[in-house]
């Protein structure tokens, strides 16, 4: 940038910044949404409620499958994007 273009746009500088910031929340916000981790802890820990009696089974398969396409959405995204 020349630095006529760098005084005139300076007044935007805030709103890059903003932005720039804005855009980096989303990308953290998206990677712990789109993070598999928490699933599969929380998987394991409904199973483990189950054989130790806490919940009974419908319970377990209501919320297993929700977390199975939870990890299904996840999965889809990693491939989606190349990893």
């Amino acid at each position: 940038m020349g630095v006529l273009t760098q005084l005139v746009t300076l007044p935007l500088a805030p709103v890059r910044g903003a932005a720039w910031v804005i855009e980096r929340v989303v990308q953290a916000a998206e990677n712990e949404y789109y993070d598999p981790g928490p699933v599969e802890r929380e998987l394991a820990a409904l199973e483990r409620r189950l054989l130790a009696g806490e919940i009974d089974e419908e319970t377990f398969d209501r919320r297993e499958d929700e977390l199975l396409d939870r990890l299904d959405e996840i999965r889809a995204r990693g491939r989606g994007s190349g990893g």
